[in-house]
Order: structure tokens, then C-alpha cells, then sequence
């Protein structure tokens, strides 16, 4: 298992963290800053899920007017440490 510690760039979350398991599969996110409730939802969503499907999913999504989102920012996260 890979266990990542992804600064974010441009979101109220500064950092998240998550797993990677030899599947592929995202496991144990967690997020540092950001909407609690929502961040909480976002990781017990994902988990479990293989990795190219929750990038698939998050990545492009913004918040408000910026050109991210903490979603957004996991999916690169992801996509940094898988390749």
C-alpha cells in the first residue's frame, strides 16, 4: 500500500491524505482544512474505489469561482501518484 500526503494549490483543504492499495483501489482519505461534512462524504464515497474511476469523477469539478475544488485537487493528488 502507497500512502500519499497531497499539498493542495488554490482550496480551503491545504493537505490531503489517502492510500493506495496494489488494486489501485483508494482507501483512508482524509483532509486537512476545508468543509468538514462535505470532505467526510466525499471520502466515505470513495473508498474503495479504483483509482482512474474516482480521478473520472472529481477531476474538472470547481467550487465557487475558482478554477478548483478540494475534489478537483484529490483527483490530481490521485493522478500525481498513480501515473
Amino acid at each position: 500500500m502507497q500512502h500519499i500526503d497531497y499539498k493542495t494549490k488554490g482550496t480551503c483543504a491545504v493537505q490531503i491524505h489517502f492510500d493506495i492499495d496494489d488494486e489501485k483501489k483508494i482507501r483512508n482519505v482524509k483532509f486537512d482544512g476545508g468543509c468538514n461534512g462535505n470532505l467526510k462524504a466525499i471520502s466515505i464515497l470513495i473508498e474503495g474505489m479504483n483509482a482512474s474511476e474516482v480521478m473520472e469523477k472529481l477531476e474538472g469539478n470547481k467550487c465557487g469561482m475558482k478554477n478548483t475544488s478540494c475534489a478537483d485537487q484529490l483527483a490530481k493528488g490521485i493522478r500525481e501518484a498513480v501515473g
